[in-house]
């Protein structure tokens, strides 16, 4: 039977994730802001090339083309996705939410790691069975891949990723890449590709100019503000390994613009650094203030009995930790295209005003 629904699966999709070549001059890019992304209009098709992140060269290249419509003549080279998306696999939460806010909740028609969802709606459609649960990310239930009969799969890349057997499907796998940007407005700027994805370029657009607005005046108004740069921890040490924002990343240039002290700001790299418990001690002993987001820590019992000797931070001694609940916040859903939020909550906790925090709260 597994094998039946395979070709019946194949017969379907043929044609509809196609590679063509012919180099054609680029429009002009549609992004200001985005680093990793670039985006052009052409006659009949948008191209969308993100780089390497961590190379040179190019990670993918995508022709967006109307469906409906006949394929332009000397496309370039790229992977051609048929657009609007209406029948997509998303990995993650962060792109279900995005779709959600773009008004295509309803494109979405499976997902995976569903244990780590906290959308009620998209939790209630796999209860329903109208939004398919694939199972891991890491490998896919193959058979349930199929039967859905996706027109794209938006997955998270990286370095030498190698995502198993659904590449062997034909369909188009759009590598998310935004999470590698260095900036805040350039990871939300990916809105805009997430939007002509589902032909919904114009809301995404519309969202985008009122996050950067927003961003850049709540920025500028801190910067002249004058008041005292706290020295900000981030995280903690989990199986041994302390996983911090790199200096060049989007988290360190969050807690720059909101008036912070980041130990590691002047690390080059846009990922997180691996650190053990000791070289964080060293490096912010002293910290101010020390920022947790964690399922299963809301209080200092909680953070002590995780690594015992997390009590060796000034900031725990201080009791200033915050902690950010990810079972019951919709943090990760929401911050990575509304950087505006968490830079709001960030000057809020620094200046130690509690009372207008969304996302984290002061340990108990």
């Amino acid at each position: 039977m597994k094998k039946v629904l395979y070709f019946i699966f194949m017969a379907c999709v043929l044609g509809a994730c196609s590679t063509v070549s012919s180099d054609k001059d680029a429009g002009e890019n549609m992004l200001t802001h985005a680093k990793l992304l670039t985006m052009s209009k052409h006659g009949g098709y948008t191209l969308a090339t993100i780089a390497n992140p961590w190379g040179e060269g190019t990670l993918h290249r995508y022709v967006l083309v109307p469906a409906g419509k006949d394929l332009p003549d000397s496309l370039p080279e790229g992977t051609v996705v048929r657009t609007p998306i209406k029948n997509a696999l998303v990995y993650s939460a962060v792109h279900t939410g995005i779709l959600a806010e773009l008004g295509a909740a309803d494109a979405v028609k499976g997902v995976t790691d569903v244990q780590y969802f906290t959308d009620s709606l998209v939790l209630a459609r796999v209860q329903e069975g109208t939004v398919a649960d694939c199972g891991s990310s890491m490998s896919p239930t193959i058979e349930k891949v199929i039967e859905m009969h996706p027109d794209g799969i938006l997955l998270s890349p990286y370095q030498d990723a190698n995502y198993g057997q659904v590449t062997s499907l034909n369909i188009p796998l759009i590598e998310c890449a935004d999470y590698m940007e260095q900036t805040p407005l350039g990871r939300a700027e990916w809105i805009k590709f997430y939007g002509a994805l589902v032909g919904k370029e114009s809301e995404a657009e519309k969202i985008f100019d009122n996050v950067v607005k927003t961003y850049e005046q709540l920025r500028d108004e801190r910067a002249a503000h004058g008041k005292p740069h706290p020295k900000v921890l981030t995280e903690t040490v989990i199986s041994g390994v302390w996983n911090v924002p790199g200096g060049k990343s989007y988290m360190a240039q969050i807690i720059k613009d909101a008036g912070g002290n980041y130990p590691w700001a002047d690390d080059e790299h846009s990922g997180s650094l691996s650190l053990d418990f000791t070289q964080v001690l060293a490096q912010a002993k002293d910290a101010d203030v020390w920022l947790v987001k964690s399922f299963n820590i809301n209080s200092y019992a909680d953070l002590k009995g995780a690594y015992e000797l997390n009590d060796r931070f000034d900031a725990f001694k201080n009791r200033k930790v915050y902690c950010c609940d990810t079972n019951a916040t919709r943090l990760f859903e929401r911050f990575p295209f509304h950087p505006e939020l968490l830079l709001a909550e960030y000057c809020n906790i620094f200046d130690g005003n509690n009372d207008s925090l969304i996302f984290y709260a002061p340990c108990k």
